[in-house]
This record gives C-alpha cells, sequence and structure tokens, in this order.
C-alpha cells in the first residue's frame, strides 16, 4: 500500500467513540432512521447480528446509569445526531434518559435477533409514526450506512457492494514488515496525529480514578492492596491504566475514548501500555509516536483479516499491536517484533469474547499482562518456535493462523455463547 493510503486507512479506523461502540452503533442507526423519518417514532424495530446482540447486552450506556439496548435505542431516536458518528448521545441529559424510559415504558422497542444470513456486524432500524416509516441499515462498520429509505423511498443502497474480508482488501495488501517499516520510516510530521489517541485515553485513565466504575480493577490495582501485590512497577503501571480507562468505558461512563478499528477497548489496548512504558522508560517523543503507529497498524491489519466481530477477543489483537510496540521501544528490530507477535498468538489465540461487559476490563488485562511478558522475551530473541501449536516461520501466517481460528473455528463457539447470555436464569435463580 502507498503511504498515502495507510494514513487514510488508519485515521478511518483510529476514531474517538463514547462507550461501547456497538450500542452506540445501534444508536446511530436509529438516529439515521428518525432524522430521515422527521418525526419522533411511534414504533422503534430493531434487527440485529448476533455478534452485535452478544456486546451490546450488558455493557453501561453513558449519561444513563442503564445498562443495555433498550435505552441507547430510545436515545438515538429522542437526541441521536447522525453527525456525531459514534458520538451519537453526545447531548445526552437527565430529561433524555427520563423521555427514554417512558418510551421503553409505553413497549415502543422491539428487538429482533436477525435470522437470516448477514454479515457479523448487521443494525437494521425500522422507526414508524403517523402512517410514515424510514429504515436503516448499518452493516460491515461501525459508521457504515448501507440502505436508507423513507416510505418507498430509496435514498442509499449500498447492500450490494459488502464483500467478505472487507471492502478495501487491506489483509492482501499489508504484511507486518510494511507495517512496521511504515512506522519506522514515514516523516514524523505525517503520524502526529496519532497523539490524539494517548491525549484522550490517558484523560479516560485518569478519569476513571475519580468514580467508582465497573469492578474498579484499575484502582484496585494502583491501591495499597495492588501495589502490596503486583509491586510499584512499571508492569504495575501498565496494567492499572489500561484497566482504569476500561473500566471506566464499559460501565458507561461520558468519556471519549480513541477506539481502533471499530472498538474503544482495542483503541485502550493499543494506546496505554505503550504510552505508560514510554514514559516510565524515558523514550522520545517520537519514538513513542512511532511506537504507538506501529501498535495501532498491526491491530488493524490483524483485524483486516478477522473481521470486525468474532468469536475471538478484541484484546488479544490489540495487545500483539502494544507488544509490538513496547519491543520496539525496549530498543527491538524487526525481528524481535516479529517473535513479540509469535509469543503473543501462542499464548492469547483461542480468548473468547463473551460480550461487551465490566468485566472486559479483566480481558484486556490479561491480554496486556501477555504483551509485556512477551516484548521481554522478544527482546531477548526468546520465541515460540514453528513447531508449536499456530506458529510457523512466515509471521503473516502465523497471524492468518489466529484470524482463521477467530473467524471461522470459532463459529459454533460464538453461537453456543450467545445461546447461553440469552437463556440465562434471572438473578437470583438456579
Amino acid at each position: 500500500m502507498k503511504q498515502e493510503e495507510i494514513i487514510a486507512l488508519m485515521k478511518r479506523e483510529v476514531v474517538p467513540a463514547i462507550g461501547c461502540t456497538e450500542p452506540m452503533c445501534v444508536a446511530l442507526c436509529v438516529a439515521y432512521a428518525t432524522e430521515t423519518l422527521g418525526r419522533r417514532p411511534e414504533q422503534i424495530t430493531v434487527r440485529l447480528s448476533a455478534n452485535i446482540l452478544k456486546n451490546a447486552m450488558g455493557v453501561g450506556i453513558p449519561g444513563t446509569g442503564m445498562v443495555g439496548l433498550p435505552i441507547a435505542i430510545a436515545l438515538g431516536a429522542l437526541i441521536g445526531k447522525s453527525e456525531y458518528q459514534l458520538q451519537v448521545l453526545h447531548d445526552c441529559t437527565p430529561q433524555a434518559v427520563a423521555e427514554g424510559k417512558e418510551l421503553i415504558a409505553k413497549g415502543t422497542i422491539r428487538i429482533e435477533l436477525e435470522k437470516k444470513a448477514c454479515d457479523n456486524l448487521y443494525v437494521d432500524v425500522l422507526c414508524q409514526a403517523e402512517g410514515h416509516s424510514a429504515q436503516a441499515v448499518i452493516a460491515h462498520e461501525h459508521t457504515r450506512l448501507v440502505y436508507l429509505c423513507l416510505d418507498d423511498r430509496v435514498i442509499t443502497d449500498e447492500r450490494g457492494c459488502l464483500q467478505d474480508g472487507g471492502e478495501t482488501g487491506t489483509a492482501d495488501k499489508l504484511s507486518l514488515r510494511e507495517v512496521f517499516d511504515f512506522a519506522m520510516q514515514t516523516p514524523l510530521e505525517l503520524l502526529e496525529f496519532i497523539n490524539e489517541a494517548r491525549t484522550l485515553n490517558e484523560k479516560a485513565a485518569q478519569e476513571a480514578l475519580k468514580g467508582n466504575y465497573g469492578h474498579e480493577l484499575g484502582k484496585t490495582l494502583s491501591r495499597p492492596l495492588g501495589k502490596g501485590i503486583m509491586g510499584d512497577s512499571i508492569f504495575s503501571h501498565i496494567l492499572s491504566t489500561t484497566s482504569c480507562a476500561c473500566d471506566a468505558r464499559m460501565a458507561g461512563a461520558m468519556i471519549p475514548v480513541m477506539s481502533n478499528s471499530g472498538s474503544g477497548n482495542q483503541g485502550i489496548a493499543a494506546t496505554l501500555p505503550v504510552v505508560v512504558f514510554a514514559q516510565e522508560n524515558h523514550n522520545t517523543e517520537e519514538e513513542l509516536t512511532r511506537a504507538l503507529v506501529l501498535s495501532h497498524l498491526t491491530a488493524i491489519y490483524i483485524k483486516q483479516s478477522l473481521g470486525r466481530l468474532s468469536a475471538l477477543c478484541g484484546c488479544v489483537v490489540a495487545s500483539t499491536g502494544s507488544s509490538c510496540g513496547i519491543t520496539y521501544l525496549m530498543g527491538g528490530n524487526y525481528e524481535q517484533v516479529v517473535y513479540s507477535v509469535k509469543n503473543m498468538i501462542a499464548n492469547l489465540a483461542g480468548m473468547v469474547c463473551d460480550g461487551a461487559k465490566p468485566s472486559c476490563a479483566l480481558k484486556v488485562s490479561s491480554g496486556v499482562s501477555t504483551a509485556v511478558l512477551s516484548a521481554m522475551l522478544a527482546i531477548q530473541n526468546k520465541y515460540v518456535t514453528n513447531v508449536e501449536g499456530l506458529i510457523e516461520d512466515d509471521v503473516d501466517r502465523c497471524i492468518l493462523n489466529l484470524t482463521r481460528v477467530g473467524a471461522k473455528g470459532m463459529e459454533e463457539t460464538d453461537r453456543t455463547v450467545l445461546d447461553i447470555m440469552t437463556h440465562k436464569a434471572p438473578a437470583g435463580e438456579v
């Protein structure tokens, strides 16, 4: 790929988001349909792919103190603005939340699982009022509107353009070598945009310490209890800072984070471990910028062949990126970055995604801790060899093996996880 193509790719995939991106994607689709309808909906029917449903069931919705899709859908109709994209609920107020609860209580909202074959990321919204209807469909990417119509008049229809593996085919164009060379050789002034990820995600971690969010993993690690067990080290600081940001985001804090490939947690995991290590290792600003580009672009490269949503936890992807960035900050060369990727795949392949929720902070922490361990081994030229599991000599084939397991091999796992999640006994019952 050409330099300008890679920069454009990164600017598309590394964007700000408030709240978990799956319910925000649904709220965005509702906002599109409502704006097209031109009035408050009397009935909202939402059909979702299994992966969207799985990732939106148990996560906090920013500014509401509530969990799950109904309030996100209601607010998408009441105050959502499509121009805000993944910050669609930026204008949320207590009054809007109260009105949203009324919509829910009236039975205005209907949520269904899309039964027909569809993209793993698929949202179909039908809004109806006063004899009129508007339909909006987002698919393949969290902000990609592929269909929009008002009554019988089609405004947009790009559903036929969707292709398996991504519209741009980036996975076929990039290699880890090209990712590394881009991060190391591109003029620094063209890479400065990535530092906004540092600014937003650091601020999210700091804000998390001001409240009690989720399971408070980040706070626990930074308290005397955590320091007494984990120590007061670069390693513990990486874990606590990254977990703090994830705690706040998953609990529904009204805090923007910089996402990666449609996931805020992936953006956090690709950013904060690299930032904390660089600060404590006294790397230069240029080294930090290039390490962040290496981390984020590695995650994007892997996601291009894995797909937006899958049964494989996204922290595996993002943490692999951060391991590459940390290896470089340790003084590593390309071969040692390759070793870190192999170490990551050998360890974390198969970590199951069971939906977005506050306990994602635990999985992010597991991924980030493995990233540091993998980098420590890699800088000493220690790595998992091609006689072990999924690992091959060619690092790009290792990545394809990982994504093949996540995208194809774990399809039945994904269905089983969703079935468990949607048939759990109510709290307090056995």
